[in-house]
Order: structure tokens, then sequence, then C-alpha cells
């Protein structure tokens, strides 16, 4: 059955008591009160503010591309009055999102990214979009024996420096899994280098050399290969096991690895691409070694570049932001539902329970997050 789009009209009769009104009775007509709406005086409902925002933000269609879709319904709804609906609804989710930010900073390991974002009506160029992620992609991913929740949190700013992370942080203390960004430097988090980084960097260094040959990156690779298929079998595996497995077989590893890194940087021209290679290696380096430090860390930040992709995807479709209360906006519902979908939970239901819930007066904001909320 194709979708459905249904006005539901209420009826509100007045009636009056003649015979009161002859006695001198006051407040003789009586009407049924107005029925609950998400804003006072909004004629939208959940379900359709609901459709509007994983459409855009779950699925990144525009909302140029929705008006036409409603037209086909003979429904006039423009996309002005839809971004009008979205900036003021994500004040809803508010709340529910600072929650997300105070359970997120109790967590022992968040992994931090970052990507461009145009905002028109910026003075800079390019506006960022931070992304903050605790957990794993899936409930199921989560290592066995641990309770952690998976959070997926966006941050706007129009600009990239270490004091945004700053701000949002407010002073953790615990594991943070980056890319070799300085900015996050100015934290006073436990910084956790990323392999993958240091892995794209050789693999670059191997495409560049050509017909030239490739040996060392070869060697290289094939060493960051073997501390991968560690972490393979180490998957499902406990954090005590995790950590004991990397002390017997990855530190040694990585050892070698060190050393062959620093023969190296005396052979190889540091402007090439191998030599940029084992440059950042050995400049990170304190920083890549550390994910052997606890059985909770991984190996790379994958986490956070996997959670800011359906972020770069959407902008590849509605392309910008015309203001940054906008961007604001979507920071905040980019948020909801990325950590919806983390949670494994239908993310169409759960905004629309989330419109009608946050709207009612002594809402209970814990039962609205996304763990919680699964048990229901």
């Amino acid at each position: 059955i194709p979708a459905q789009v249904k006005v539901i009209e209420h009826v509100r009769p007045k009636y009056a008591c003649r015979t009161c009104e002859k006695d001198g009775i006051s407040n003789t007509v009586k009407q049924a009160p107005v029925p609950h709406s998400v804003i006072p005086k909004g004629y939208a409902t959940p379900s359709l503010l609901s459709q509007i925002i994983t459409s855009k933000y779950q699925y990144g269609l525009p909302l140029y591309r929705q008006e036409s879709m409603f037209k086909q319904h003979g429904i006039e709804l423009s996309r002005k009055t839809m971004a009008d609906w979205i900036i003021r609804y994500a004040e809803l989710f508010k709340p529910l999102y600072d929650q997300l930010h105070q359970h997120i900073l109790k967590q022992p390991v968040i992994a931090v990214d970052e990507t461009t974002l145009k905002v028109v009506e910026s003075e800079k160029v390019n506006s960022y979009m931070w992304l903050y992620a605790s957990g794993a992609d899936s409930p199921i991913g989560n290592i066995s024996g641990t309770e952690i929740p998976n959070i997926v949190l966006y941050d706007y700013h129009n600009s990239r420096a270490g004091q945004c992370a700053v701000n949002f942080l407010k002073g953790y203390s615990g594991y943070l899994q980056v890319d070799g960004y300085q900015g996050y430097e100015q934290t006073q988090a436990t910084l956790i280098g990323c392999w993958a980084h240091a892995r794209r960097k050789f693999m670059e260094a191997k495409k560049g050399a050509g017909k030239k040959g490739s040996g060392k990156a070869d060697w290289a690779l094939n060493h960051i290969q073997k501390l991968y298929r560690l972490e393979t079998q180490l998957k499902d595996k406990t954090v005590e096991v995790r950590y004991i497995t990397r002390q017997e077989k990855s530190v040694p590893l990585l050892s070698q690895l060190h050393m062959w890194l620093m023969k190296s940087a005396q052979q190889v021209l540091p402007k090439t691409k191998l030599g940029e290679a084992i440059q950042y290696c050995l400049n990170q380096w304190k920083k890549l070694e550390r994910y052997t430090l606890d059985g909770l860390l991984s190996i790379d930040n994958n986490r956070a570049e996997r959670g800011i992709k359906p972020f770069v995807i959407g902008r590849k479709n509605w392309l910008f932001s015309q203001t940054a209360t906008g961007a604001n906006a979507s920071a905040v519902l980019y948020s909801i539902i990325e950590t919806a979908k983390a949670n494994d939970l239908n993310v169409f239901e759960y905004v629309m329970t989330c419109l009608d819930e946050l709207s009612q007066p002594d809402v209970d904001i814990e039962q609205l997050l996304p763990w919680q909320f699964a048990k229901r």
C-alpha cells in the first residue's frame, strides 16, 4: 500500500444552556478542549514531522524534493514551512540531546571526528560539524561484559579550533580516539591514535611508487595487517582477554615496527610519500601504541569515521545549511537519528514518539534515551 497522507479534522461544537442563562448562572458555554499538539496551534502531527525529519536526516532527501512529493498527493507544503518546522521542533529534542551529552561524558572512551559544512550566511568559507561517539556501531558490537551505551552526537561550529572540542568535552579526562589533528591536544583527555590513518599513508606511498617498486611500503602494510588480524580474533572477547593478548602479541609487533620506522627514516627521503608515511607514524607513535593500554580501546578511529558518514552522504544531497540556526538544528536531529540507529530502533517510530512525549509536561527524559526506549 503506497504511503498515504490524511487530514485529521477536529470538530469542537459549542453548547450553551439557556435555562442556566435564565437562572443567572455564568460560564454556561461549554466546548471540548483543544486536542494536544506538538507545538500549540501547530497543525503538523508527530507522524508528519517524523516523516519529514527522517526523510531528510536518515535518507538524505532534501526539502525541495519532499515538497514535490507532497504535491503529488495534492498537498501544498513549501520547503520554507518545512525548514521552519525542523528548526522549531529541533528545540523540542534539545533536552534529550543534552541528556545524551551528559551520558557520553561519563563513558571511558569517546571517538571524535569532524568534517566541513557550508553555511551560506556564515562569514567563513567552511564551518565544521564535529562528531562524538561512544560504544560500537550496533548493540551487538559491544564488547561482551561491558555496558557502554551507543551514543552518536554532532556539534556544529563555524571553526575547527581545538577549543570547540574543549568546550564540548567540558574537562573530560578519559580516552579520546582521534586522528592526527593537533587541535585535540588542547583537551584533557588521553589521546589514542588511529592505525587506519597510518595504513592509509602507506597505501598512498605504494600507489605513488608505481613501477619503481614499493618494497618498504609493502613491508609496513603487511606488518600493520598482522596487528589488524589480531584485532579480528579479539573482536568478541572480553576486555581482560583483549588487554592480555595485546600485551603478549601486539606489543612485540609494535616494537618491531617502531625499530623499522626509525631505521627507514634515515634511508628514505622525507619529501616522498613513503617518507611522509614514516614520519607520520613516528610523530604519532605514542598515540598509535596506546590502544594496547586498555581492552576497551580500538586500534583505529573507524567508529567515528563511520558515524560521520551519514552526515557526509546527506551533505551531498542538500549541499549546505542556510543559517547557523539551521546547522545547529541539523546537529541535534542527526544526533537523535544516528543514536537511534546505533541502538537498533525503528527511527520513524522513535522520532514520532519523542515528538509526542517531549511536548508533554513532566516528561521523563531518561525513559526516552534510546537504550531505555528499546526496553519499553
